[in-house]
């Protein structure tokens, strides 16, 4: 079936933390989000739910695609109010002019809701899509298209390669995040024990490829082509993008 060959990087890690992804095509933007959060530590994604709110930047289309209720209603608010709108700035005091100006221009971006937009268009249009989730800690995603394919049969995504353990929820940032890793991973510390019980309460782990492939298989969007792949009894005997 067509899918696409993915690479998510995470903006201002060094080294750079990433994984490379196949998946079906078809899927929502919401799927997408599930899909690096379950091949990060973060835990807004299936089969979790609205840990933090998330957001696509599509620049190139004026719009955005996020979960964040309140930006959605007020895209709403506006595109049913325009004429209010403008009455609005003809009333406004000259030192809140500019302050309204810029309010009404971040207000005309249209505000779509990850479940009803798919991403297939627009990755393949634009080969790269900004991702952002939790707008306090930051964490800043590229998502870009390697390659599209025909040769990959399973109705759910799977991870093909990688490097670096990823942040934790709550962690406070990339800066954070690398405080808190020298201490997670430094036994003689005297924050380690506390560290570490810590880490165990938000379900934090080290990078590790076979968990990750146990976790996406449960994100299935699309029919297993089972007849198109050598397996027995449902055990894949040899594939070249999954082992099991």
């Amino acid at each position: 079936m067509k899918s696409y060959i993915i690479r998510i990087e995470l903006e201002e890690s060094n080294p750079l933390i990433w994984r490379r992804v196949v998946m079906p095509s078809g899927a929502t933007f919401k799927r997408l989000h599930d899909i690096i959060q379950n091949v990060t530590n973060f835990q807004s994604g299936y089969p979790n739910e609205g840990y933090h709110l998330y957001e696509f930047d599509l620049t190139e289309e004026n719009k955005v695609v996020t979960d964040d209720q309140e930006a959605y209603l007020e895209h709403q608010h506006y595109k049913k109010n325009r004429k209010m709108y403008d009455e609005r700035l003809k009333t406004m005091s000259p030192e809140m002019l500019e302050f309204e100006k810029r309010y009404q221009e971040r207000l005309k971006i249209e505000v779509r809701k990850p479940t009803g937009i798919k991403v297939d268009d627009y990755l393949e249009k634009y080969k790269e899509i900004r991702y952002t989730y939790d707008f306090g800690d930051g964490w800043h995603f590229k998502v870009k298209l390697e390659k599209i394919v025909n040769d990959y049969y399973f109705g759910f995504p799977s991870l093909l390669d990688g490097a670096e353990t990823a942040p934790p929820e709550d962690v406070g940032g990339i800066h954070g995040f690398y405080e808190f890793m020298e201490i997670y991973r430094d036994k003689n510390h005297p924050k380690h024990k506390a560290m570490q019980e810590w880490a165990e309460s938000i379900y934090f782990k080290e990078y590790d490829p076979d968990w990750i492939n146990k976790r996406l298989k449960g994100l299935n969007y699309k029919k297993t082509q089972w007849d198109k792949i050598n397996h027995e009894r449902y055990q894949i005997i040899k594939d070249k993008y999954r082992k099991n």
